[in-house]
């Protein structure tokens, strides 16, 4: 069972880098197989499966969540070389090549003792958090007593370099002009998951933030990538309901911010650049989505921040606003 606390973690004190994502199919005949090893133990059919495996395959059954992460991970060794911090650099996924287990098993090779972990989620959720935590804690069981010791990085929602770039990007977009209504979007998840942890609380602190940075009257936090049984109850409003109910006779404008995102992988690319950007046209509504923060040199800086000092203190660059509560909780984000 993971540690209901993080431990405390002296600045400079990590011998390796480890980043820390979900993963995603290479090509078309990785499609299923991926899809298959997200669901496993939820007994989900592959005919459902293989309509999800359709949006995969509109973009040649390849996700861009790889090349993404690649993209990151030569971002963060850049930026650690040029603050002098020479130690190994990883990446392992939670459900496609490279796994969680090959890099810590690569870890261990490389004589690591203590590693910081990014997790390229910021928001505080079963499956955002603590679900890596697990992943984490099995793969090193896995590799037994030579893996090294492994410590997620905090949560940034309410760092700058996680949210600056996101507020300079709606900014430049227009996102005060009249007749926009500007959303924002984070992955829905079960209501009976999002209960037992941060993650409603830190997406509302987080969306007032930026919205009330730029002055915006005429916005709203909506959810999107539902995946569960119509029977079970989820986060929403769904993205595509907040538009179809869209007052054309107010708002002629429509521009998404997916907060919920750090890159443009395929959840971004469908949900919203497909299917909210249709719906957008068939209601004559102009659309425009701003980009995720991707390997801004902002988020970057973050991560090294975080690295060298998890509360980022020792650059004045950290957090933008307090906590709405403490996270990882004794009993945060189990599922009920």
């Amino acid at each position: 069972m993971v540690e209901e606390q993080y431990p405390k973690v002296p600045p400079g004190r990590f011998d390796a880098f480890l980043l820390v994502s979900f993963g995603g199919p290479e090509g078309p005949e990785d499609v299923m197989p991926f899809l298959r090893q997200v669901t496993r133990g939820r007994r989900i059919p592959d005919a459902r499966l293989e309509a999800v495996a359709e949006h995969y395959y509109h973009f040649g059954g390849k996700s861009p969540i790889n090349e993404q992460n690649r993209a990151l991970l030569a971002a963060i060794k850049a930026s650690f070389t040029a603050r002098g911090i020479s130690v190994p650099v990883l990446w392992g996924n939670r459900n496609w090549k490279p796994f969680i287990h090959e890099a810590v098993a690569e870890l261990a090779s490389l004589g690591a003792k203590r590693v910081g972990a990014f997790v390229t989620s910021a928001f505080g959720s079963y499956s955002g958090c603590r679900q890596y935590r697990e992943d984490i804690e099995k793969a090193c069981a896995e590799v037994g007593a030579s893996a090294p010791e492994i410590v997620k990085l905090p949560q940034f929602y309410n760092h700058r370099g996680f949210l600056l770039p996101q507020i300079e990007s709606l900014r430049d977009a227009g996102a005060t002009d009249p007749g926009t209504l500007t959303l924002f979007t984070a992955h829905s998840v079960p209501e009976s998951m999002a209960s037992s942890g941060p993650y409603t609380g830190q997406l509302h602190a987080a969306t007032a933030f930026v919205a009330e940075t730029l002055g915006l009257t005429r916005w709203q936090l909506a959810y999107q990538s539902r995946s569960g049984p119509p029977s079970q109850p989820w986060l929403g409003p769904d993205v595509l309901e907040v538009v179809k109910a869209c007052d054309t006779s107010e708002v002629n404008r429509v521009l998404v911010a997916p907060i919920g995102f750090v890159s443009d992988h395929m959840e971004v690319l469908w949900d919203l650049d497909e299917e909210v950007c249709k719906l957008a046209a068939d209601r004559q509504l102009k659309y425009r989505r701003i980009p995720t923060v991707g390997t801004d040199a902002r988020f970057v800086g973050m991560i090294t921040g975080l690295f060298v000092a998890p509360d980022f203190e020792e650059t004045g660059e950290g957090r933008l606003f307090a906590p709405p509560q403490r996270h990882c909780f004794p009993g945060c984000c189990v599922i009920p």
